[in-house]
């Protein structure tokens, strides 16, 4: 199986440091949604791993989260792609669970999910958060400078860290990789 893990908020859609509370406010970042249908199209399982802490904090409910997520789902399907697992961290930063990025409990579920190893996979993300559990997982850190990529870039980045300029350069590099093999 070829699997690839996605953050959301940067990577997928618009991010804000208010929350992305609404439907209305949850806007695919240009290129994405065509992003995920190519990889979906091309053979690729694409998950998404996200920290939802305003969920914690009553910014918004689970109906509008997964609303949100019904959109992202319909969105590549009417471009003949597939999204796979989507999992959300609900909790905020303070309550010590395994699931909250940079912690790897996300990514270690998709990968039991799937019966996949994690070795090597891809987790794209646009936070220091996102590739210090990509490094926890043993995933392979990739950031894209969309979101938070660019603040994030600021810093030095872990050792090995892939960097793209945003989901559909990702999704080149992937599609080209299959055919150079």
């Amino acid at each position: 199986m070829k699997l690839v893990i996605l953050d959301r908020d940067g990577v997928i859609n618009q991010d804000s440091d208010a929350y992305i509370k609404t439907l209305e406010e949850w806007l695919p970042i240009p290129g994405a949604i065509d992003a995920i249908a190519r990889l979906s199209r091309g053979g690729w399982t694409v998950a998404v791993a996200t920290n939802q802490s305003g969920l914690a904090r009553g910014y918004y409910s689970p109906d509008v989260l997964e609303a949100m997520h019904q959109r992202l789902r319909a969105l590549v399907a009417e471009q003949g792609g597939d999204v796979g697992l989507i999992l959300h961290c609900p909790h905020g930063p303070d309550e010590g669970c395994d699931c909250r990025k940079p912690k790897p409990g996300l990514l270690r579920r998709i990968g039991a999910h799937y019966g996949v190893p994690l070795d090597g996979v891809w987790f794209v993300g646009d936070a220091r958060g996102d590739l210090e559990a990509a490094l926890a997982a043993g995933c392979q850190p990739v950031l894209v400078k969309t979101g938070k990529g660019p603040r994030t870039l600021e810093k030095p980045l872990p050792a090995g860290t892939l960097v793209f300029d945003d989901l559909a350069a990702v999704a080149d590099r992937l599609l080209a990789r299959e055919c150079t093999r």
